[in-house]
């Protein structure tokens, strides 16, 4: 019997369901780097569909997405627009900088929105010794907000503006499917605001590995040369994409059952006197551990006695992920052993 996946870290930790497995092991295969995998070509084909975009690129990781994304749309030297602790910045080790030359241009966001003031004020045209602002890059859903889900309202916002000022638009939408589903919209509603998306196959929707790029034709083709140079074209790549296909037509609704767990974690862990960071609005947990007296260790050692590991962003604040494989009996049973250790 194969032991549970009791693991709050991030739901990048989500192991494939059985028909993922299946699929894997049946799926159709040919040589990607030829366009001739058709298990490849079909989750493009889904991906582009389901985002109400012209085209779909698969790509290692979210990482790689985003990365052949902004070269695409970029030029060497030019600036682009980054939230200052968005993903992009803080946690890719710097892909823009490296291989693209280009110069971050950092704006404070409000909740992981980027007002249009504070866009305005932040461009540079491309006079006589000056960069050329040529990309805006915004996060759907925002991690260093909580795991808020940017509303669409604001999404248009940001996108208008870029649009009136000339620049593309990237939304990172790694979990944009949780956003989609925590503001109850089709997530073509969040694709239509961003010239391209990049979204992960592997956190909520459960696959075992890759990310999809969507945007128009032109652009896509583009980014395909820097997929290549980055070493993200491979061969018989449909027995990874098999399951991105499972994971889009068969694990985007059970979104909502994660949401609702992390909803009933926070509750549980406020009942025990733990302060939350953010109110939960996805399928995220930030809990602040000094409201009751702990550090990252007795938290550690807690979790670990009732099987679960755990994530711990700082020594005082730990963040929890809820995710396909952790059911509400799971919960059920840490708040209870939490209760008897506090």
């Amino acid at each position: 019997m194969v032991e549970k996946n009791l693991d709050f870290r991030s739901d990048t930790v989500t192991w494939p369901s059985p028909e993922m497995r299946q699929a894997a092991a049946e799926a159709m295969v040919g040589d990607m780097g030829y366009g001739e995998d058709p298990s490849v070509n079909e989750l493009e084909r889904l991906a582009a569909e389901k985002l109400g975009k012209e085209a779909a690129l698969f790509v290692t990781s979210g990482h790689q997405g985003n990365a052949v994304a902004i070269l695409a749309q970029t030029k060497k030297g030019d600036e682009i627009i980054l939230e200052t602790r968005s993903h992009i910045y803080s946690m890719e080790k710097g892909h823009w900088a490296v291989i693209g030359s280009l110069v971050p241009r950092l704006i404070k966001g409000v909740d992981g929105f980027l007002p249009s003031e504070q866009i305005r004020s932040n461009i540079h045209g491309g006079i006589k010794d000056s960069f050329r602002t040529s990309l805006l890059c915004n996060e759907n859903t925002n991690l260093a907000a909580g795991g808020t889900a940017i509303p669409i309202k604001q999404m248009k916002t940001m996108y208008d503006t870029g649009k009136e000022l000339g620049l593309q638009v990237h939304t990172d939408g790694a979990r944009v499917f949780n956003a989609a589903t925590a503001l109850g919209v089709d997530v073509k509603e969040i694709a239509r605001h961003a010239d391209t998306v990049q979204f992960c196959l592997s956190k909520g929707l459960a696959a075992p590995v890759g990310s999809m790029v969507v945007g128009p034709q032109e652009v896509i083709d583009h980014a395909k040369s820097f997929r290549r140079m980055l070493g993200g074209s491979m061969r018989q790549a449909g027995i990874i994409a098999a399951p991105g296909i499972v994971a889009l037509t068969k694990m985007v609704d059970r979104l909502q059952e994660d949401h609702d767990n992390a909803a009933y974690l926070g509750e549980g862990l406020e009942k025990l006197g733990f302060k939350l960071s953010y109110l939960v609005k996805t399928n995220m947990v930030f809990v602040d551990l000094t409201s009751v007296g702990w550090g990252k260790d007795e938290w550690v050692d807690a979790c670990a006695k009732s099987g679960f590991k755990t994530g711990v962003r700082s020594p005082e604040r730990v963040r929890l992920v809820t995710h396909y494989g952790i059911e509400r009996e799971d919960i059920k049973r840490l708040l209870d052993d939490l209760s008897s250790t506090i």
